[in-house]
């Protein structure tokens, strides 16, 4: 595992952009009985998610979040030294999505640019990389753009993840501060369980073909190609009931922090059965755990900075824990303040 604590950083503003769009699972009685309909939305905890139009991308809706950012916080865009993209979904395989998003929002030609990729833990991972930049000389402030859309790369006759996902952008800045806060982070990797969650074509290994691309039926009676998204929900769940609470420990013990003491624990929105498992084996107070997935569905690696806009905006923050995990197998946990970050509303495009 590994084990990063930053001093003289700090994320001063969070803000995230979801579609206007809604697609809501009791009309998902063409792929799941009726009389069950009820039953799967109560034992995953999602009533609704969001899902963009044909032309819009994960960038586009992270683009209106730093609009958003950069407005409300009054932010000289020339003070942003770098900006960072997270998503399985860029715009293009080539050129990167960074440095576009940099020449949209009128960035200066000094800002370095980086795309990064990840799954569900993404974002964990994500601000960790943003504040080991800010950590530099050379670098005081990172915009942290974090956005997925798998409304495209999810069948709509898939049994496990039709029900699931939904699309969102967001956008953190990372700055250097004096006020003397550390944040530390737990990352942590299993490659071992690649096929938990995956899309087996497309990319370098498995290019896309007139035959992969062909719908095929498994085992559940899903229906989804070799270019879409497959997951193993036990596969998954086994994961992290047994990675996941231990983490957040690791990171608190490493914090020098109890658990009980935290204010809130921010966990990646994967569904609300699995969740709920998380913070009773924990034995963490549920009141201060916040959810927004009934509305907004599983977004993947933006779950958790979208739920801290969706729920804690206006509220008065402290020490938090984040968690997040999924493909690869991969995992991580943060713990960190957000005693001077300023949360806004989520808005819509």
């Amino acid at each position: 595992m590994a084990t990063i604590r930053y001093k003289g950083v700090t994320v001063k503003a969070i803000t995230a952009c979801v579609p206007k769009n809604i697609s809501k699972n009791s009309d998902l009685t063409y792929l799941i009985p009726e009389e069950e309909i009820q039953k799967t939305v109560n034992s995953i905890g999602i009533r609704e998610k969001r899902y963009v139009d044909e032309d819009v991308t994960a960038s586009d809706l992270c683009f209106k979040a730093a609009e958003r950012l950069f407005e409300e916080n009054d932010i000289d865009r020339n003070s942003i030294d770098m900006i960072l993209f997270l998503s399985q979904l860029p715009d293009f395989k080539i050129p990167a999505t960074a440095p576009l998003l940099q020449h949209r929002l009128g960035l200066p030609n000094t800002t370095a640019a980086l795309d990064l990729s990840l799954g569900c833990s993404g974002y964990v991972y994500a601000l960790s990389t943003a504040m080991a930049y800010a950590s530099m000389p050379g670098i005081d402030r990172v915009l942290l753009l974090d956005g997925e859309t798998f409304s495209k790369i999810v069948n709509r006759m898939d049994k496990v993840d039709a029900p699931l996902y939904g699309d969102a952008g967001t956008a953190t800045l990372v700055e250097k501060t004096n006020d003397g806060s550390e944040a530390v982070f737990k990352l942590y990797t299993d490659g071992s369980g690649e096929e938990a969650v995956k899309i087996k074509a497309g990319a370098g290994r498995c290019r896309t073909t007139a035959e992969n691309l062909r719908e095929h039926t498994e085992k559940d009676g899903s229906i989804l190609s070799d270019n879409e998204v497959f997951m193993n929900g036990m596969e998954v769940f086994n994961f992290v009931m047994r990675a996941v609470p231990r983490s957040i420990r690791e990171v608190c013990e490493a914090a020098g922090a109890d658990l009980s003491g935290v204010g809130h624990l921010v966990l990646h929105q994967a569904n609300k059965f699995m969740t709920d498992f998380i913070v009773k084996r924990l034995k963490y107070p549920v009141d201060r755990v916040p959810y927004c997935l009934d509305r907004y569905g599983n977004t993947s690696s933006s779950s958790v900075p979208l739920t801290i806009a969706s729920e804690l905006a206006g509220t008065e923050l402290g020490d938090v824990i984040l968690s997040g995990f999924g493909a690869g197998l991969s995992w991580g946990a943060a713990y960190l303040s957000l005693r001077h970050c300023k949360v806004s509303h989520v808005i819509e495009y």
